[in-house]
């Protein structure tokens, strides 16, 4: 028995991929099935299904393949084949499936930009993807010409959703070519091991990355997402995630197209629209990233928030502060929390709704899938390693670096870039010639196998000699009265050492800075105390809902450089203080001890 089929029977057993499984392995690579080839199959059997609803706009499956086709003409026309690169800059619409689903029928590769970039980022993200051609969402004209003197190689634009001045128009080049089957043989020769996208990471800390997703890793991640989910034909998943990342644009849309369902798309998140969208559509079921929920956890009550049909809802990052609220105020039957990596080999699902939990994985689970977690040095940034040279598992309870094993090279495509994506494989961790992928996250392990989230590695921090988890500070401080979102970092303060926690909150008019006093030194220990506050009107999220604290880092607490109000942690006062130029002169100089 093969070691991926015992994997598949052991997921069985506690709810995994169940039916998805003989699905999974006809797309392995080396099997020569595509995407393309899945989706024609579920076009075949039922035409006119709807596929895609946005608005009121609907294609059924038929009318998507057709459309497809006609894309993939156009692109043909272009010259444009096997393993060529297409950029699709454009905003959740049918047009972005149809888009990229046409360039895979004839083997190109979509490289799906994030639609939130400008100036560098953006021409960093089409320049690391080598494409000659352009698909360009006339609702995102501005963002390419912030960029357009940035790039350094010539790139064709082709528009879409409206005119562009100088931009040769897609969609009536499309609209002219036929929606008949293509050919019999167009992608002889492809193998489930080609990319089907470049998936772009969210770039919190740096520019973004170009992970390589293959047609074998869509079938996957979109056919796991049936087992957990048991969608079929009779579902409505509604999508207001981003399409060009993998939770809204893979695991969302794929596990619907490839069930014969229906995505619900939304144009981006909007709290006041959620509702109305999903009793407009008879939803069944939506994806989340955790802060999405806490958006619409903090929004007005909405008519229709308990009148929806949703009996599931499936994501990440959703806190345990949030979590109960969330479930008994929008009455949501079922939550389904995972976790996962665009670019990963780890996977983990929370099956019966273990408040906090990130998933379980039973032991001999643990060892077949070759997950693991390894002591972590926070300050070094580094694994532990023992006197044998080899990675120390962690106690229960311990939070370290979580690795997945790489057993083969098929499992890990890693990135465009081949330094960056040798940085995320550890060797020689167990055994010698052994290869596992970083995931870059610190989580812990409960005796009963449920596994948490702690932290990214580089947001904790240390200080006072101890470890912080910024996400730890983040949850305390999200339970006070009127704080609608946290952001907690460290920064340094001039002859300390290790870095001082520092909190952005975002609040509303019942904020009381005391009770932030409080609520810290009541709930936390001493060293995760922030000692710093800053009160901004809003945090800087990526497109995936994450916050991004480079920026905040290198601002530190200088009220000179900072406009909003800052507070310091004044002890013999026993309050949070407004943070002025005087008292900051006098942190940094030592007068004040910390």
């Amino acid at each position: 028995m093969s070691r991926i089929t015992r994997l598949a029977n052991s997921l069985r057993t506690i709810g995994g991929l169940g039916r998805a499984v003989p699905k999974v392995l006809r797309y392995r690579p080396g099997s020569g099935r595509t995407v393309p080839d899945a989706f024609e199959e579920v076009v075949e059997a039922n035409p006119d299904h709807p596929a895609l609803v946005m608005d009121d706009r609907t294609f059924t499956y038929g009318e998507v393949d057709g459309e497809a086709n006609r894309v993939a003409r156009w692109a043909q026309a272009q010259g444009i084949g096997q393993g060529d690169v297409v950029a699709l800059l454009m905003e959740n619409r049918p047009e972005f499936v149809i888009q990229w689903m046409g360039l895979a029928k004839i083997g190109a590769v979509t490289a799906l930009i994030n639609t939130n970039l400008t100036g560098r980022p953006l021409a960093h993200s089409l320049e690391i993807a080598k494409a000659h051609h352009l698909i360009l969402d006339k609702a995102l004209e501005e963002n390419f010409a912030s960029a357009r003197d940035e790039l350094t190689s010539e790139i064709e634009i082709w528009g879409s959703g409206g005119p562009i001045a100088g931009v040769a128009d897609l969609d009536a080049d499309r609209a002219g070519r036929s929606a008949a089957p293509l050919p019999p043989g167009v992608r002889r020769g492809l193998d489930g091991s080609d990319r089907l996208f470049y998936i772009y990471t969210s770039g919190t800390t740096g520019l973004p990355k170009a992970a390589n997703f293959s047609h074998f890793r869509f079938a996957v991640v979109g056919l796991a997402s049936t087992g957990w989910t048991r969608i079929g034909p009779e579902d409505r998943m509604y999508i207001c995630l981003p399409l060009y990342h993998s939770a809204g644009g893979v695991m969302a849309l794929g596990g619907t197209l490839l069930n014969g369902g229906t995505a619900v798309i939304a144009r981006k998140f909007s709290a006041s629209r959620f509702w109305e969208d999903c009793v407009k559509h008879d939803v069944t079921l939506f994806q989340y990233i955790g802060e999405l929920c806490r958006y619409m956890l903090n929004a007005p009550e909405h008519p229709d928030e308990r009148r929806h049909k949703i009996r599931l809802c499936i994501g990440n990052g959703l806190r345990a502060e949030v979590w109960v609220p969330f479930q008994e105020r929008f009455g949501i039957p079922n939550i389904l929390e995972f976790y996962g990596a665009t670019e990963g080999t780890l996977s983990l699902m929370n099956f019966d709704n273990k408040v906090g939990a990130i998933g379980r994985l039973p032991r001999a689970m643990q060892k077949l899938q070759g997950a693991a977690i390894v002591k972590f040095d926070v300050e070094k940034e580094e694994v532990i390693r023992g006197s044998d040279g080899f990675c120390i598992e962690c106690d229960i309870d311990e939070a370290g670096e979580a690795l997945g094993r790489i057993s083969n090279p098929a499992m890990y495509e890693g990135y465009t870039d081949e330094k960056a994506s040798a940085k995320k494989v550890l060797h020689d961790v167990f055994k010698k010639g052994d290869a596992y992928f970083r995931t870059g996250d610190l989580l812990r392990r409960d005796k009963d196998d449920y596994f948490y989230f702690v932290d990214r590695i580089g947001d904790t921090f240390r200080w006072k000699g101890e470890n912080v988890s910024t996400g730890e500070v983040a949850e305390v401080l999200s339970l006070c009265d009127g704080v609608k979102e946290a952001n907690v970092y460290g920064v340094e303060i001039e002859g300390a050492d290790g870095r001082a926690g520092m909190a952005s909150l975002v609040v509303g008019d019942d904020f009381d800075i005391d009770h932030i006093y409080d609520r810290v030194v009541d709930q936390l220990a001493g060293y995760a105390r922030p000692i710093f506050v800053r009160l901004g009107k809003e945090i800087e999220i990526t497109g995936t809902f994450k916050h991004r604290k480079v920026d905040a880092v290198k601002e530190g607490f200088d009220p000179e450089q900072i406009s909003d109000p800052l507070y310091f942690l004044d002890t013999n006062a026993g309050a949070y203080v407004p943070l002025d130029a005087d008292l900051y002169r006098a942190i940094q100089g030592g007068e004040i001890r910390i």
